[in-house]
């Protein structure tokens, strides 16, 4: 985990992709794709049933690494429509004891309705002072954006030409990208510029690139 300062608001940035908010006492995260996996597996890939069960265990991690009051998810909480993967996510949530909250992604095609009957709160954007939290990223003057959709990730090159892509969490002065929280989404590769900030994740750490 690492604790930063963005747009005089505090956050710690953990290895699963999520970002706890402190000030809000919230946890951030954005693309999990819920049922990805069995999607692969309908269309022949050896994907084993296991897989399924790793999200849910991601989303306790940080749960209990932060003890927090809120968990709001950045979209993309879902692959597809609904399927068997509904009635495992149902019993999640009728197991937290916290506020869940979904900002709706491209994605996200099952019913608002579906999630407000089971307690999930619904939004297309949320505005919290100076910051607003979306699924697609969003420039706004004046304002700090915190979004997913792009899953994030960096090349980095060795001395001797080896090659490596690293998930992460990007910052520009006007927002960060939260990296995909679901582990099999793929990512996009992202080029910095002057005054970007890019926390990439390596194993059980987030480490700032100079």
């Amino acid at each position: 985990m690492l604790e930063v300062t963005l747009f005089d608001q505090h956050f710690i940035l953990h290895s699963t992709g999520a970002a706890y908010w402190q000030e809000q006492d919230v946890i951030l995260l954005a693309d999990v794709h819920l049922g990805k996996s069995a999607h692969f597996r309908k269309h022949g890939m050896a994907i084993p049933s296991q897989a399924d069960d790793k999200e849910y265990d991601k989303l306790n991690e940080v749960i209990t690494a932060f003890n927090p009051s809120r968990l709001w998810f950045l979209g993309d909480l879902f692959h597809s429509y609904i399927n068997a993967e509904w009635h495992y996510f149902e019993q999640w949530v009728h197991m937290q004891s916290i506020e869940l909250a979904l900002i709706m992604g491209n994605h996200d095609l099952i019913s608002r309705d579906r999630f407000e009957k089971l307690g999930v709160k619904t939004h297309e954007v949320l505005h919290m002072g100076s910051l607003f939290l979306t699924h697609h990223p969003e420039t706004v003057a004046a304002k700090f954006n915190i979004a997913g959709h792009i899953h994030p990730s960096v090349k980095l090159l060795g001395k001797g030409k080896q090659k490596m892509k690293l998930p992460c969490f990007f910052v520009s002065e006007m927002g960060m990208i939260l990296p995909a929280f679901g582990d099999f989404t793929g990512t996009y590769s992202l080029t910095p510029k002057k005054g970007n900030r890019v926390f990439v994740i390596v194993d059980d750490a987030v480490v700032e690139l100079n």
